[in-house]
């Protein structure tokens, strides 16, 4: 079977909207894939601003930005498939939308941008929400991307996306184990906003600071880190949390960011650690992290002393295997396949998630 399907994802970042074309083939139950376009557009200021206070609306307004946010998506795709002379039928959209509230203990979660909006202003049919059934399961909602990574990339073991948020991915034998590790690229682009800038390119403002030794490990000892997988985040630690402790016990920004460039490296190489035993080879690192060379330089480091090496694979998987696997889960959920993995979040069960917005 063949399918021409648009994957979207709106990271934690808010560094922009992954959109991306892809065709699958799948035979026998093998998997391939072939990127036709992909890009990142921007989001307005404006945007940001509305989705950064979003938690703070009452329902109406609350519910009236899910609408516009989805048409605004809508928008964006149609742009999309023009400028880049797409002409191909497009058989569905995997729609992430924009995590707002994350509360797997309550068995709730929500992303920001209405999919029956998006479908209605692309003629297109939408898969969306598709965290929300595996939450109402008992899971974590988090995360989903490992389904992506057994189908499309069989020859690798270790994942890690470094976006807003890092997680990890351990394959082994008999099971898969992925977790939320820490806050990321969302802290990054904070502290470099002191700065005035939107991010620090390639580390460079972090690798002229200092690492604060006494902030690591305060940092290192949160209570978060001490929690058994399956485990995920909220963006509000980072931002709650996290931020305002490095704020408080650092003042210059370059040090700021060493030390938590520091922090994530470390995170990982502890999470490795944990599950060691479950397999060896290499570790695939995608997400805007994987462009940070300082972060990756401190990765190597600190993975080389668990025997793992640090692949970073070519730009486009870089950039846009979350939005890929955000396109290949709205297949499955077309043909009524699992995916999600409960033992990856934790659900009672697998399940086929995600809400079908068609006009058929």
């Amino acid at each position: 079977m063949n399918y021409t399907v648009i994957g979207i994802m709106s990271g934690s970042s808010m560094d922009g909207l992954d959109i991306i074309c892809v065709d699958f083939t799948e035979r026998k139950g093998k998997w391939s894939f072939n990127i036709l376009a992909a890009e990142t557009k921007a989001i307005s200021a404006a945007w940001v601003r509305k989705l950064l206070n979003a938690t703070t609306l009452g329902a109406k307004d609350y519910l009236l930005l899910h609408t516009r946010f989805g048409r605004y998506c809508g928008e964006k795709v149609l742009a999309f498939l023009n400028e880049n002379k797409i002409q191909e039928k497009i058989d569905c959209i995997g729609f992430h939308g924009h995590t707002t509230f994350h509360l797997p203990q309550k068995q709730m979660t929500h992303q920001l941008g209405d999919g029956a909006a998006l479908a209605a202003i692309t003629g297109i049919p939408v898969v969306s929400d598709l965290r929300a059934l595996d939450v109402a399961l008992g899971g974590q909602g988090a995360p989903i991307v490992p389904i992506g990574e057994c189908l499309l990339f069989p020859g690798c073991n270790y994942f890690l996306n470094i976006g807003g948020i890092a997680n990890i991915s351990i394959h082994g034998q008999n099971r898969v184990i992925a977790y939320d590790v820490c806050p990321a690229n969302r802290v990054l682009n904070m502290l470099a906003a002191l700065a005035k800038k939107k991010f620090d390119k390639n580390g460079m403002m972090a690798a002229k600071g200092r690492v604060n030794e006494a902030l690591l490990r305060h940092l290192n000892t949160l209570k978060y880190y001490r929690k058994a997988y399956p485990k995920s985040l909220a963006n509000d630690f980072g931002t709650e949390t996290v931020y305002p402790l490095i704020r408080g016990s650092e003042k210059n920004i370059d040090n700021g960011l060493a030390t938590y460039t520091e922090h994530i490296a470390q995170q990982v190489m502890h999470a490795i650690r944990k599950t060691k035993n479950i397999n060896t080879g290499p570790i695939l690192v995608t997400g805007g992290g994987a462009l940070n060379r300082f972060l990756i330089e401190r990765l190597k480091y600190h993975l080389d002393k668990v025997g793992i090496d640090v692949i970073v694979p070519a730009k486009d998987i870089v950039n846009y295997k979350e939005a890929l696997v955000m396109a290949l889960i709205s297949v499955l959920r077309m043909r009524n396949d699992k995916n999600v993995i409960a033992t990856v979040t934790g659900a009672s069960r697998d399940s086929c998630g995600g809400a079908l917005w068609s006009n058929k």
